[in-house]
């Protein structure tokens, strides 16, 4: 069995380098948002608290809900930060810190990311759970197995968009079914997970985005009964490195901006509200 040498494997005083965590700061039920200061707003909602850390933009609290005990994290925004957290996440549960060796006996995370996003329908949901991830980012091309990415949605997408050779190629992935369940009282459809807030969203300020169309295209956009709902820029690696490492995650987003109509919520803090509490109430059944 390999040992994971220092520069693979970077532990500082027995925590793990980015997130500041020891192993037995891990418990089943994670819940990643972007940001800082929201890992806070659901810490208050919280019965008990166990502990509060900080480390750059990784904020994390763990404490109990209804006698279920969850752990708290905060990403920053964009996939490369989640290539970061969900591996750390996965060391500080399957790797043995004395040894440097991958544990006998393997654990299974439940990843739930509570998140904001844009809205592409013309519908106004405002919460929504993203069945399935479109990946703009090209993370999982970093990685050698492609065992669980789903090629016919991400071929007909490609096809419906009539994608640029030069960006990134799309990939696309579920979330776990079981997760799923859980949160059927809202609309579950495809999320994009984008590279970047504004060009990569079909933002136009001073720059210009390069895709003509992009939120028509996107709303256009149809496999089987599902559609593209909203825009983030996390769960495809979330969803992708999950299943690859073991692990169940799942996301669940307020839609604070309609991409295609041009509007944003007038007050989107009780939006978000509603889905740090509904989604707390769910998952500590």
């Amino acid at each position: 069995m390999s040992v994971f040498l220092d520069s693979e494997l970077i532990i500082n005083n027995g925590r793990i380098y980015h997130l500041d965590l020891k192993p037995e700061d891990i418990c089943k039920d994670v819940i990643l948002v972007g940001d800082p200061l929201r890992v806070k707003v659901i810490a208050e909602k919280l019965d008990n608290i166990h502990f509060f850390k900080k480390n750059r933009e990784f904020y994390s609290c763990k404490g109990s809900f209804n006698n279920k005990e969850i752990l708290i994290i905060s990403t920053g925004i964009g996939t490369d930060n989640i290539d970061i957290v969900i591996n750390e996440l996965d060391a500080l549960s399957n790797i043995n810190f004395s040894t440097r060796k991958v544990s006998l006996k393997k654990k299974s995370l439940n990843v739930y990311r509570l998140g904001t996003s844009g809205g592409v329908q013309k519908y106004d949901d405002e919460i929504v759970v993203s069945q399935y991830s479109i990946g703009l980012d090209g993370l999982a091309y970093y990685y050698e197995s492609d065992d669980f990415l789903n090629t016919k949605i991400s071929e007909k997408f490609k096809s419906h968009m009539n994608w640029p050779d030069a960006l990134s190629l799309p990939y696309c992935v579920s979330c776990d079914d079981n997760l799923l369940k859980m949160f059927n009282s809202f609309k579950a459809g495809i999320t994009i997970t984008a590279t970047g807030f504004y060009a990569p969203q079909g933002r136009n300020l001073r720059l210009k985005s390069s895709i003509e169309d992009l939120h028509k295209k996107l709303e256009e956009f149809k496999f089987n009964d599902l559609r593209i709902l909203n825009f983030e820029m996390e769960s495809s690696a979330i969803y992708f490195l999950s299943k690859m490492l073991g692990h169940k995650s799942i996301t669940i987003c307020s839609v604070l901006s309609n991409r295609n109509i041009k509007t944003f919520k007038k007050e989107p803090k009780k939006i978000i509200n509603k889905m740090i509490e509904s989604s707390l109430s769910i998952i500590s059944k």
